[in-house]
């Protein structure tokens, strides 16, 4: 599937970006080089095939949860650059 460069550009306005010519050509040769091979991909029978988040069979890899003394405020304050009792001062910004 070929992408053009008005293509490119319209992706990059809504993004929000700034692209030169020479990053529209380029990005329009990348892109349509990816959905070529989407293309191909799709030509693969699928039916049936479960799908899965991982293929190396991984579970849950976290640490378990377990509740455990926290910092003192004085020592989680000791090098805030303000304070506010017990927290950070934060300099007002709205009216």
């Amino acid at each position: 599937m070929q992408i053009s460069k008005q293509d490119v550009e319209k992706v990059a306005l809504l993004a929000r970006l700034y692209v030169t010519e020479e990053e529209k050509a380029i990005f329009a040769e990348q892109l349509s080089q990816v959905l070529t091979h989407v293309e191909q991909l799709n030509r693969y029978e699928t039916t049936g095939v479960e799908p899965t988040t991982t293929v190396m069979g991984q579970v849950n890899v976290f640490r378990d949860d377990v509740v455990r003394q926290s910092l003192p405020v004085e020592k989680a304050l000791a090098n805030a650059p303000e304070r506010e009792g017990d927290g950070f001062g934060v300099p007002k910004i709205i009216q």
